[in-house]
């Protein structure tokens, strides 16, 4: 049965063929359409396929694909580094799957553009491929080499040859990697940083210039004052750090703020050679609050550090320490005038005359009383080594409360002369009130009246106020003991009966008479 079936298809095939040509023929045992890239080829099966030898379809694809066949030779290219010897075109590319069918089978979202042999670094990275590749070209034709896609962006013109990579990377077309060391002039501090088209004006970097005046002319504050050697002084990290010894070339050594002041500040003129002054005065006389008057040996003050900060050694230099207020005062308080002049005085009389209250009567020695601490506080003075020693409320009493005039000499010893306001007796009594009164307080006062004067004041006497006996003042008028000279009025014997009247009268009560003797 099974011969039979087979005798019958070959006759049947036979019939068909004699019907249908060779052409005719393929195209209908075709199993679909090809793409469109090999539609022309459609008809002649043989270009792609031999029925002799199916593994030789791959040779017959290079014999097509000339461009491919070298880089899989050269192993250039994605085909040359990414397939392996003898694989088989058919492993990726499928045809007969119809005109639009996509036979390269590109994911562009996952290829590994490494396999290609051009790995993506820095900003290839974030590039889009039609950056590279060029649309309706094929993807192999894009450029590899930096100079094919970057030409226009060379700012060399192609005058530094077609590297790039030599100098430049793909993280930064415009920092250079260029080792400069190995040129005649290395790179250092802010040089390291500058942009290289700040030194090479010229695209082919040729004959650029390498004097520091060259391009920093415009930066020469001294206008080619110190001639063309920049490097003498200024470094390449920062150009307004200069280093040219001022003590040993300038013979002025620049200390604490000197160090800090740009050269202009003195060398106004810009040019270095022109003799400048070397006192301080020749560059501070601006500052100088004094108008001269300390002459121009400002540094006997001042110091290098801070103008403001003035120390002047007054008890080693002038001979008088600065204490208490002294040391408060400004200079000019007492220097009103140049130091060149009449040297001032020494003694407190000398400045304080204005503020003596004493006129001069206790001299010019200001400090056996007074303090430099000011003038009022803490005034000393030992009353004990005077005539009138302070005792009592004295020792508490203001200065002025006695020495009203500012004197201080002369003053009464008499407590009345101070007194006299609380003298109830009205002076009747004298000036020595001392006899009575002490001077823990003026209504502190005894006095014993039998002792002091011999007449005991007993009975209605000790209740007299001492007014009523002593009417002129006691060291004017001397009162006499007898009782007649005190009550001749109060005598209704009038004087019949002698001036003795304790004879018969009592000291107790004057009308209570009797003889007692």
């Amino acid at each position: 049965m099974r011969h039979r079936l087979t005798a019958l298809l070959l006759v049947l095939l036979g019939l068909f063929s004699a019907t249908v040509s060779a052409g005719q023929l393929e195209k209908l045992l075709m199993p679909g359409e090809v793409s469109k890239a090999h539609a022309k080829y459609e008809a002649e099966c043989t270009k792609c396929h031999d029925r002799s030898d199916q593994s030789r379809q791959t040779v017959l694809c290079l014999d097509c694909h000339k461009d491919i066949a070298k880089d899989l030779k050269d192993k250039h290219g994605f085909h040359g580094h990414a397939l392996k010897a003898n694989t088989a075109c058919t492993a990726c590319h499928n045809e007969h799957k119809g005109r639009a069918a996509d036979i390269v089978r590109l994911d562009r979202e996952s290829f590994d553009h490494s396999i290609t042999g051009f790995k993506l670094d820095g900003h290839h990275t974030t590039a889009a491929c039609v950056a590279c590749h060029v649309a309706g070209k094929p993807m192999r034709a894009a450029q590899t080499t930096c100079f094919g896609c970057h030409e226009k962006q060379d700012a060399h013109k192609g005058k530094l040859g077609k590297e790039c990579g030599n100098c430049h990377n793909t993280t930064s077309f415009t920092k250079s990697l260029f080792d400069h060391s190995k040129t005649h002039f290395a790179l250092k501090g802010a040089h390291s940083r500058a942009a290289c088209a700040d030194c090479h004006r010229d695209p082919a970097y040729k004959n650029t210039p390498m004097e520091c005046v060259a391009c920093h002319a415009r930066d020469d504050s001294h206008k080619g004052g110190r001639g063309p050697l920049c490097g003498s002084c200024h470094n390449t990290e920062k150009w307004k750090q200069a280093s040219f010894d001022h003590e040993k070339i300038g013979k002025f050594a620049l200390n604490g703020a000197h160090s800090k002041v740009a050269c202009e500040s003195c060398h106004r003129s810009g040019d270095m050679k022109t003799k400048i002054p070397d006192k301080c005065a020749g560059c501070h006389a601006a500052d100088d609050r004094h108008g001269g008057r300390f002459g121009d040996d400002c540094a006997s003050c001042h110091n290098e550090q801070k103008w403001k900060e003035a120390k002047y050694d007054h008890d080693a230099k002038a001979h008088f320490p600065l204490k208490g207020k002294h040391a408060k005062l400004d200079c000019h308080t007492c220097h009103t005038g140049p130091i060149s002049g009449p040297k001032l005085p020494k003694d407190c009389g000398g400045c304080h005359k204005a503020d003596d209250v004493h006129h001069g009567s206790m001299g010019t020695q200001c400090a056996q009383c007074h303090t430099e601490t000011g003038w009022k506080d803490k005034v000393r003075f030992d009353h004990d080594m005077t005539r009138f020693p302070l005792v009592g409320l004295h020792a508490t009493v203001a200065c002025e409360e006695c020495h009203a005039n500012g004197a201080y000499r002369n003053t009464s010893r008499d407590c009345i002369s101070c007194h006299k306001t609380d003298d109830a007796h009205k002076g009747n009594l004298g000036k020595a009130c001392a006899t009575c009164h002490n001077p823990n307080g003026w209504k502190f006062w005894q006095f014993d009246h039998g002792k002091a004067t011999k007449f005991a004041l007993l009975g209605a006497h000790a209740k007299l106020d001492c007014n009523g006996c002593h009417i002129k003042p006691a060291d004017e008028v001397k009162l006499s003991k007898e009782c007649g000279d005190c009550h001749a009025r109060d005598d209704v014997h009038h004087g019949g009966f002698g001036r003795d009247c304790a004879r018969c009268h009592s000291s107790i009560n004057w009308r209570g008479a009797g003889i007692r003797r």
